[in-house]
């Protein structure tokens, strides 16, 4: 393998994640940071640790220059990007690849072409993979109240780049077709610099599922599927692997598309293939492609025991893949809750404060990937993430027992967190049952279910 020196050029917990994985291969690892983070655990864990810029991301971790400069400084011979900030930034790659260095991800033009949803859309078409009916490409408004017209109401106006949920409108007729549709180009103007937009038949109550896939640049394999349809905002609260409302032959199908799309590109490093999956008609359909490892990549870990991050880092570095797709299995069920600083009681205001106090989850099967320690200063400057409390069990309902015990045993004192929310949702009839979807969540906490119960505080 060809890499000696990894320069983190993340923060928070994925970073302490990938600062950890890279160590027990024996590599040393350079973490950068913020002036905000200088007493971050990543920092402290790493072997070096470079500041490269004030608190705000734009001059810091999205500073393209900054880190370039400190990957020169210390030696580094490769870069690892996370997940957010640069992670999908094609020019980010491109310039780690002009600089000489290794780029923890796949090409810079594998990035740009599945980074542009219309772009993906096309290879997975090409590749025999289903996809929501819809445009072809980017459209203007008169485009698309003809597609729409022909595909049938209610449509989904999407931003042919960026994700998170933004650029994303729903239009039950032309009327509000016409007027929603400039919104959503100016949203997406807005966050993506790119206000180009798509759109496609909206599937009423889907389930989000995403198939974990590794490639070496030359194969590819599939570590099965994640459920991710409990959503707030579309963004994921609880990850669950693998999916319980799938047969296995609709589950054999979804995950050979995954491999089919990967191999398309030549892709190399973890990644994930989103999906929208319809149970009343058994369907599934392509959305998009995450070409960087995932928040929610450790439930994929537990059912097959592969650590995904190690692997990207050897693939990326040269090696060809460990595992063939035989020597892939699957074992019981395991499910991730996102832990915030935030306030689930006050509409989930953010919480940064200090660690009073730290008692970690332990046991069999239970992991807590985060990035705490007592004494700790939560800062306001970046995402609310503290970390994933993850658990792998026999059943998804021992899972959920387990989830329970291990929210319940642990205390993170000086803050609020989204624990009261967890606890909530692990004892509902329907999470029980697994019957839910992607609109679930938010019609469930404007009834009122998240009550005020003892202990809300932790």
């Amino acid at each position: 393998m060809a890499i000696n020196r990894l320069l983190v050029a993340n923060r928070g917990e994925i970073a302490v994640r990938v600062v950890k994985a890279a160590q027990a291969l024996g590599i040393h690892t350079i973490q950068v940071h913020s002036e905000a983070d200088a007493d971050m655990l990543a920092a402290k864990l790493a072997n070096e640790a470079v500041c490269i810029g004030p608190a705000a991301s734009k001059d810091s971790y999205l500073n393209i220059e900054a880190v370039l400069k400190a990957a020169k400084d210390t030696g580094a011979d490769a870069i690892h990007p996370g997940y957010g900030f640069l992670s999908e930034n094609a020019a980010f790659a491109r310039a780690v690849e002009e600089a000489g260095l290794i780029f923890v991800g796949p090409p810079a033009e594998t990035i740009e072409r599945m980074g542009d949803k219309v772009a993906a859309r096309q290879v997975a078409e090409a590749a025999g993979v289903p996809v929501v009916p819809g445009s072809d490409g980017r459209i203007e408004l008169s485009e698309a109240l003809s597609i729409a017209q022909s595909i049938g109401y209610p449509v989904m106006i999407k931003a042919a780049a960026g994700g998170g949920g933004r650029g994303i409108r729903i239009a039950q007729n032309a009327a509000e077709l016409k007027t929603l549709a400039p919104q959503a180009m100016a949203e997406a103007e807005a966050a993506f610099g790119d206000g180009g937009l798509y759109i496609e038949r909206a599937i009423s109550s889907p389930r989000h599922i995403e198939v974990q896939i590794l490639g070496d640049g030359e194969n590819a394999v599939h570590c099965y599927e994640r459920e991710c349809s409990l959503q707030r905002r579309r963004q994921k609260v609880w990850e669950e692997a693998g999916a319980v409302c799938l047969d296995d032959e609709t589950r054999e199908k979804l995950c050979a598309s995954a491999v089919a799309l990967a191999k398309a590109v030549n892709y190399r490093g973890a990644g994930t293939l989103e999906y929208l999956y319809d149970e009343a008609t058994n369907e599934f359909f392509f959305i998009e492609m995450n070409t960087r490892i995932q928040v929610e990549h450790p439930v994929s870990e537990m059912i097959t025991g592969i650590d995904l991050v190690a692997e990207m880092i050897k693939v990326c570095g040269g090696d060809k893949l460990s595992m063939t797709q035989d020597e892939i299995t699957r074992t019981g069920h395991a499910i991730e809750v996102r832990l915030c600083a935030e306030d689930p009681h006050m509409n989930f205001m953010p919480w940064p404060g200090v660690v009073s106090k730290l008692v970690e989850p332990t046991g069999e099967g239970i992991r807590f990937d985060h990035f705490l320690y007592e004494g700790y200063q939560i800062p306001p400057f970046y995402d609310s993430l503290l970390g994933k409390v993850i658990v792998h069990a026999d059943t998804r309902d021992a899972a959920i027992d387990k989830l329970v015990a291990a929210l319940e045993s642990m205390e993170i004192g000086g803050t609020k967190t989204t624990t009261p929310l967890h606890l909530a949702l692990a004892s509902d009839p329907d999470v029980r049952k697994g019957a839910f979807h992607t609109q679930w969540l938010e019609p469930w906490l404007e009834a009122g279910n998240l009550s005020v119960t003892e202990g809300d505080a932790a």
